[in-house]
């Protein structure tokens, strides 16, 4: 018995196929997903999911949203996802550090310009992850 899953972002589909196994970057932690997965609706975090298809595991870099898992199909509904192995891993490298130090440099008494400097922090680290170029 298979599940079914799909990653729809705004602008694309990134994965629509069967797996074996979804490991989800959900706000409350690591979310393991397998066929016969009792129904559930959770939010996800920025982060990297992991998914097992043909015994390989492909990295899906994740923005937030939500995922519904029901009788063996699971919907993941994105702000923005890309798959591992179509980010170069160069150009994450250079932006995880960009916004690393964009994060030093933000005046602390500025909280909004600190959330987003953390955010933009995250999303960097999520791609830069799911390239490969960060464990």
């Amino acid at each position: 018995m298979a599940l079914t899953v799909r990653v729809i972002a705004p602008d694309k589909t990134v994965w629509d196929a069967e797996a074996e196994e979804v490991i989800l970057p959900s706000t409350t932690g690591q979310l393991g997903i397998l066929a016969g997965h009792a129904p559930l609706l959770t939010a996800l975090d920025v982060g990297v999911m992991r998914v097992r298809s043909d015994k390989e595991w492909v990295p899906i870099a994740l923005m937030g949203g939500f995922a519904e898992v029901d009788s063996n199909e699971l919907i993941i509904l994105v702000n923005g996802a890309e798959r591992g192995d179509a980010i170069d891993a160069a150009k994450a490298q250079a932006a995880y550090q960009e916004a690393e130090t964009r994060l030093s440099e933000v005046n602390a008494d500025d909280k909004q310009a600190v959330i987003q400097a953390r955010q933009g922090l995250k999303r960097a680290r999520a791609r830069l992850q799911a390239s490969g170029g960060l464990k």
